[in-house]
């Protein structure tokens, strides 16, 4: 069900583009990038977010009926709305990209040059005056504005479709709640990386704790069951359960994503190998990292992060250092705490039987990919 839920909102995806084009198109034709750069950055992801929104929708009993895609070419009006709200957030989180990167200064997303790195190609190709950098961080974030928008209207379109407008209502608020913590989190993130020589050492982890909650694990899974599961009318205690089991693996999702981004292979994350180091993330790893390692080795490691000159052979020596430290080793045991803590919320969770094995699923997949 799922490979099939994901073509169903890649479709939907395809099909909101294809209608948006035209549109933007009949503006100016200079403006064809917004579209094409769009639909590149949507045509890649794993769908999380959106599989998460459905699998809580399904979980609160909204999906009991079922419905399989390959033998009708129209879903019934619940699921076209829960589809079109996941589709939104696939949306969203192409926004949140575009940004992120203009904030991280990273040329790659998904094995593909980032949306402002293609605009300053953009530029450089095409012999415009001024600076190539600055066109192309303006064009990238007039792009994720767009995207914002975009998100927007689909969700709205899909909340629409509900009969219920409490549930519809409910849906929007936790939508609500979501960009504004994601948005207060990437604020966390960029501040942490300049401001940390002036916080105590006491509370480094958990100032970099806070961060992935709020910039990651709230918005990657929590976020998207809540509005799922509010979309189906979930009860209290039926959306209590699904937040914790969400923001665990919220949690665990983002551990994951901290060591991917040191030690990640390049040809599988799209990103270069050391990216997280190379851009000076203070994260929960390097927070363990910092208080495991002698002073010598930290003063180190404090001038090397955020060098984006960083060579090869200086990115494997900080890798290196992070092993022979303990500290992957830590946050490893972190993960599987956070896993062991999500699971745990849902036994004996007043859920649809079959939803629960889906969301079990999903959450090996979260946990054990190299990407």
């Amino acid at each position: 069900m799922s490979t099939r839920l994901v073509d169903l909102i890649g479709a939907t995806l395809d099909d909101f583009l294809a209608d948006r084009g035209p549109a933007v198109s009949a503006i100016a034709t200079e403006l064809s990038p917004f579209v094409e750069y769009s639909s590149a950055l949507l045509r890649g992801g794993k769908r999380f977010r959106a599989l998460f929104c459905y699998w809580g929708w399904n979980a609160v009993g909204a999906g009991r009926d079922g419905f399989d895609p390959l033998e009708t070419l129209e879903p019934p009006r619940d699921l076209a709305s829960v589809v079109d709200v996941a589709a939104g957030l696939e949306i969203f989180h192409a926004a949140a990209l575009v940004h992120d990167d203009i904030m991280d200064n990273s040329d790659t997303r998904r094995g593909m040059p980032a949306a402002h790195k293609r605009f300053a190609t953009l530029h450089v190709d095409n012999g415009w005056t001024g600076s190539a950098a600055g066109f192309g961080g303006s064009g990238g974030l007039l792009l994720g504005d767009l995207l914002l928008g975009w998100s927007d209207e689909l969700i709205e379109r899909g909340l629409a479709l509900l009969d219920s407008r409490k549930a519809a209502n409910a849906a929007r608020a936790e939508f609500n709640r979501m960009r504004t913590e994601v948005t207060a989190g990437q604020y966390l993130d960029i501040l942490e990386e300049r401001s940390w020589r002036s916080s105590p050492e006491s509370e480094q982890l958990a100032r970099a704790h806070r961060v992935l909650v709020y910039k990651s694990a709230k918005y990657s899974v929590e976020a998207p069951l809540a509005i799922g599961a509010s979309m189906g009318g979930g009860s209290d205690e039926q959306l209590a359960a699904l937040r914790a089991f969400g923001l665990p693996l919220g949690i665990a999702y983002q551990l994951r994503d901290d060591i991917l981004g040191v030690f990640g292979d390049p040809d599988v994350t799209g990103k270069p190998a050391g990216d997280d180091l190379r851009e000076g993330k203070r994260t929960v790893l390097i927070a363990i990292a910092r208080a495991d390692l002698p002073a010598t080795a930290v003063r180190l490691l404090d001038e090397l992060l955020g060098d984006p000159s960083l060579d090869g052979e200086q990115i494997r020596m900080l890798q290196r250092t992070l092993l022979d430290a303990g500290s992957v080793e830590k946050v490893e045991r972190m993960i599987a705490h956070n896993v062991e803590l999500a699971r745990a919320a849902l036994d004996g969770a007043p859920l649809d039987r079959a939803a629960l094995l889906q969301l079990g699923h999903l959450a090996d997949t979260v946990i054990n990919r190299r990407s």
